[in-house]
């Protein structure tokens, strides 16, 4: 082999071995894919949280309740008293299926007469709404008939049986792009913040301006926010500019409230902003810097629910998803925009973020300041 070519292969082996710390992400990151691709990567949907309105109050309604819990799809979580405080759920997101059994069911089934249940489903996640329409369908075809040959003991089409009628909510095209062009407004915020704001100040960290911000009457607060101020403007540009497309290129219905969207996006800038001063108090480099942006970025698209529905997700993963912010912010995304949901249905994701946002951006101001110092 040329000396030459083998001198510098050597060289640079070398300057990567005293840069442990890259070397540690360039490692580091094939792991994390792997676990997160493993594990999250799936449509396998199970579990699925489901809220029971039952006006009819009998062991026949009780029994179809428990038939749709057996078959592991169905996750019962709520058993409401309205078919308003079933909406309310839906809205929320607490609930992403809904089976309302009307007043009269088992004297249907008795008399012989088909005996209807409606079974709602949250079409903005179109994956989660086919498996759930076909699945809610199947268990109850299962249940009538089950309980014409084994109860009824008559023969299977001298009866009416069971009618299940899904509908489908927010989405009953099931388009995705009605699911993903929101959750890509959450992730442009995310990475726009994020990354600009840490490559912009360890650019000047290399250049050696920052030492020269450092020694003028400005104080540590000041710096940090007029560093991050302009890339709130330009996120907020960015939203607004992917809303406009989506609508224009992909029909994307617009339901809800753009003032409150822009309002508390800015709890989300905390964070993504806090993420992005911590990434430029640790790294040294603009190379560094992305690296470690990549991969705080990475987990949050696989466990906020971006591409795979976190029901499909093993239970660890999705604990560790509740701390990760752009969680909540897909949900408030797709809630304003799909369902057109206001202030009052987003509480939980809005606290949320309301105690993310303060610690992280507090905690990574902190950490830039003695970082300075």
């Amino acid at each position: 082999m040329n000396s030459r070519l083998v001198s510098i292969i050597r060289k640079e082996f070398i300057h990567i071995i005293r840069d442990p710390r890259t070397l540690a992400i360039m490692f580091v990151i094939p792991i994390i894919q792997l676990i997160l691709l493993g594990y999250a990567a799936t449509t396998d949907i199970r579990r699925l949280n489901t809220a029971v309105y039952d006006a009819d109050h009998t062991s026949s309604s009780r029994q179809l309740t428990e038939a749709y819990r057996a078959s592991d799809y169905f996750a019962i979580r709520y058993y409401v008293q309205s078919e308003e405080e079933l909406a309310r759920l839906l809205d929320g997101g607490q609930a992403r299926a809904a089976i309302i059994i009307p007043a009269g069911y088992a004297d249907n089934l008795a008399k012989g007469a088909p005996a209807q249940v409606a079974v709602i489903i949250d079409g903005s996640d179109p994956a989660v709404a086919s498996t759930a329409f076909a699945a809610a369908q199947s268990v109850g075809q299962a249940h009538s008939i089950q309980i014409i040959q084994q109860r009824l003991g008559i023969d299977v089409t001298k009866i009416g049986g069971i009618e299940v009628r899904p509908r489908v909510w927010y989405n009953p095209e099931l388009r995705s792009s009605n699911y993903m062009i929101p959750a890509v407004m959450g992730m442009i915020l995310q990475f726009l913040t994020q990354l600009f704001t840490a490559l912009a100040i360890v650019r000047e960290r290399e250049q050696g301006t920052i030492e020269q911000l450092v020694v003028t009457p400005i104080k540590a607060w000041e710096l940090v926010v007029g560093k991050v101020v302009p890339y709130i403007g330009i996120a907020f540009f960015d939203l607004l500019e992917v809303l406009f497309l989506g609508v224009l290129l992909f029909d994307v219905p617009i339901r809800g409230s753009i003032l409150l969207l822009l309002t508390l996006s800015l709890l989300f800038l905390l964070t993504t902003l806090g993420l992005g001063l911590f990434v430029s108090s640790v790294a040294r480099t603009q190379q560094e810097a992305m690296f470690l942006s990549f991969l705080v970025m990475l987990p949050a698209i696989f466990l906020a629910g971006f591409f795979f529905p976190l029901e499909a997700m093993p239970a660890w993963l999705q604990a560790i998803s509740y701390f990760v912010p752009l969680r909540y912010m897909l949900i408030i995304l797709r809630g304003i925009i799909l369902k057109g949901i206001g202030f009052g249905s987003l509480t939980e994701p809005v606290i949320a973020l309301a105690i993310l946002g303060p610690l992280i951006f507090t905690a990574a101001s902190l950490r830039f300041r003695k970082s300075l110092e």
